[in-house]
């Protein structure tokens, strides 16, 4: 639970001086709210979105006397320091279906795929979901062991959780067993070699 203080002042100049004392000005929106500027502490925000869940927490704003489920959304970050300098967040309803991204990893070894010095390409590094907010998966895991050259494992192969469903293209590639990387020297065919190396000896 996060406490929110609005009446907040805009400005670059303001944003500073909150910055400066450890909060981070932000904006709520939402099911009908204006928009309205608010500021947070950035110990407390930090610490919630270090969880698992990342960025698709829920996390409950108190302000204007009331508690609002939320999610941090559109999050700027300092481009040198990379600390969080803005946050939007946007009010939801447990019941409601909403979208979110969510991270994939693979999981195993792929030890066919190796064994034939193939390379395991990781094509599709998330994916867009669509579910209740607590129902959000904090990852999708992809299990790769079974994996061999030549094989693809796509966006239909996946057994997502219960509620959860996806409007990303079945047939999208997550990961690809690709045989050997070719140099342009495995390019040149025997045949070649050996009509070079005859010209070679001849000259």
């Amino acid at each position: 639970r996060i406490t929110a203080e609005q009446g907040r002042p805009t400005g670059s100049a303001a944003a500073r001086r909150l910055r400066a004392a450890g909060k981070i000005p932000g904006v709520i929106y939402g099911h009908g709210t204006d928009p309205t500027p608010v500021a947070v502490e950035g110990r407390a925000l930090r610490a919630a979105l270090s969880t698992d869940a990342g960025l698709n927490a829920l996390l409950e704003l108190e302000f204007d006397g009331t508690s609002q489920l939320t999610l941090a959304r559109e999050i700027q970050r300092h481009p040198v320091r990379h600390t969080v300098t803005h946050v939007d967040f946007v009010i939801v309803r447990r019941d409601e279906i909403i979208s979110a991204d969510v991270n994939i990893t693979l999981v195993g070894e792929a030890t066919e795929v190796h064994r034939e010095d193939g390379v395991v390409a990781h094509e599709l590094f998330s994916l867009t979901v669509q579910s209740t907010p607590a129902r959000i998966p904090n990852v999708i895991e992809v299990d790769i062991t079974d994996l061999k050259v030549g094989d693809t494992i796509r966006v239909g192969d996946l057994t997502l959780p219960e509620g959860v469903t996806t409007e990303v293209d079945p047939e999208a590639p997550i990961v690809v067993g690709q045989p050997p990387q070719v140099s342009e020297a495995d390019l040149i065919s025997e045949a070649d070699a050996e009509a070079a190396a005859a010209a070679e000896a001849e000259g």
